[in-house]
């Protein structure tokens, strides 16, 4: 959409991302907005691939900015990204040891 929402169909459900914003009549004390530290977060959004890899080279190869390349830690393999605005997204890639 035109100045969003962006909103991505994932299987049977969506993930709808908005862009910052003033108040609403239900949210009235409360100003979505970037970070202004980019070392300091509340919050970070994870997405779990198939083949972490594969995605870090295709997306960093598109321009994401990545924190460092893949980290395996045993339970899952991860990385950290950064989206435009400064908001960090974890990706990861379940290894199979917690399963059982």
């Amino acid at each position: 959409m035109e100045g969003g929402p962006c909103i991505i169909k994932l299987v049977n459900g969506w993930v709808i991302l908005n862009l910052g914003g003033g108040p609403t009549d239900d949210k009235p004390d409360v100003t979505l907005a970037p970070p202004s530290d980019s070392k300091n977060v509340s919050s970070f959004m994870n997405i779990r691939v198939t083949d972490i890899q594969a995605r870090y080279e295709e997306w960093r190869a598109k321009g994401a900015e990545f924190l460092t390349p893949p980290i395996d830690r045993g339970a899952e393999i991860r990385c950290y990204m950064k989206d435009p605005d400064g908001y960090l997204i974890e990706v990861g890639q379940a290894t199979g040891v917690l399963s059982g």
